[in-house]
């Protein structure tokens, strides 16, 4: 063989990985004709066509026609024979939405920023407006949304539909959240806390896939915490199981919002690492702190390490009385990776009970701060009748 021929086994290659590249394209964009799929790809124009027809046949993509500029342009989206989900994470300062297959492939997906303190009326609002944004960009209709989820940062009490803790969510309080919803968009929809969407979602499509009993802490603007015992979040009584966030590691500690003192929340949560900031780094924000870290500032990496020593104390505590499998650290502030883990793991060995070596392993989430997101979409599809 020539050394310009390209093994066939190559060749394979190569096509797969173009076709994976325009679905994600497609995917990432919602709907997307077929000159800006070459522009989003790098791909030549000709490559795109032969894909875009392949993996029409196949029924992974669908085409439409559109007016572009005044020209006629086929417009490609993710085929969706079984209708839609939408999938919700009504964050702390964000806002995400995602529309899915009820495989829970996503076909769409977008998100905002929210103000500190959002209300829930306003809120939901811009979520339905976002949602009717993301359903005109795939071209679809509401008609086609089968269920949706939604995450936010708070337990939902199973029975009220409200959150369980008052004060966790101001301007929330009282708000039945799932029926909130679907008075706005017409469809079934069901709420959760989004710490326990998120170790559902490592549970069953993430790191912790295949492990029976795992404790999963999210940390981000606050800290929440879910069981899962074969794939099951353990949630309780009033849905406030796994608040790990307001277990109190110092009782002289600082006030926490719930109204205790010492809460691990009042030590790693957003509100408290912003405080340890000195004048010069007064203009860093929490996501700064975060970036500020990963990038070697040693004063933001001293911020991440000290709450990684305060979680591993926490998790510590919480495993003597569990005794799971994995322990899974996701959110926003384990996008630092081992700048956190490390003294989170640390801490653990050192505050765990048992003998040394027989501690499960503390580990990154795979799905990372969109976990909630993959969460409220499995929410969604839980709740359908197939």
């Amino acid at each position: 063989m020539s050394s310009h021929v390209r093994p066939t086994g190559s060749q394979t290659s190569l096509r797969e990985a173009n076709r994976a590249l325009t679905v994600e394209a497609v995917r990432r964009h919602g709907g997307i004709t077929q000159v800006e799929l070459a522009g989003a790809t790098g791909l030549s124009p000709a490559t795109v066509s032969n894909i875009v027809k392949e993996l029409t046949a196949a029924g992974t993509l669908a085409v439409s026609y559109a007016v572009r500029n005044g020209r006629r342009a086929v417009q490609v989206t993710l085929a969706r024979g079984n209708g839609l989900v939408v999938g919700m994470h009504v964050g702390t300062r964000h806002l995400r939405i995602a529309l899915a297959d009820p495989s829970s492939s996503i076909v769409a997906e977008h998100h905002m920023p929210l103000a500190p303190d959002h209300y829930a009326d306003a809120s939901l609002d811009r979520a339905a407006f976002l949602l009717d944004d993301l359903l005109d960009r795939v071209g679809a209709d509401s008609g086609e949304v089968r269920g949706i989820g939604i995450a936010v940062p708070a337990p939902i009490d199973p029975e009220t539909g409200h959150t369980a803790v008052p004060g966790l969510m101001r301007g929330w309080d009282g708000v039945d959240i799932a029926h909130a919803v679907q008075q706005r968009v017409g469809c079934p929809a069901s709420a959760g806390n989004d710490a326990t969407l998120a170790g559902v979602a490592e549970a069953h499509t993430g790191v912790a896939r295949g492990i029976p009993n795992v404790l999963y802490l999210r940390a981000s603007h606050g800290i929440g915490g879910v069981v899962v015992r074969g794939g099951t979040p353990q949630i309780g009584r009033r849905g406030a199981g796994g608040e790990i966030g307001h277990v109190s590691i110092d009782p002289d500690g600082p006030l926490c919002r719930c109204g205790n003192r010492g809460c691990l929340e009042s030590f790693v949560g957003a509100a408290a690492l912003t405080a340890q900031l000195p004048a010069a780094y007064s203009h860093l924000n929490y996501a700064d702190i975060i970036s500020e870290a990963s990038a070697g500032d040693p004063l933001c990496g001293r911020i991440v390490a000290d709450a990684g020593r305060h979680i591993g104390l926490a998790l510590a505590s919480a495993n003597n009385l569990l005794d799971v499998d994995l322990i899974v650290v996701g959110g926003e502030l384990a996008e630092t990776r081992e700048l956190l883990l490390s003294p989170v793991r640390h801490s653990f060995e050192r505050n765990a009970f048992g003998a040394v070596g027989s501690a499960p392993a503390v580990v990154a989430g795979e799905l990372g701060v969109r976990a909630p997101l993959h969460g409220a979409i499995g929410l969604a599809v839980s709740a359908l009748a197939i």
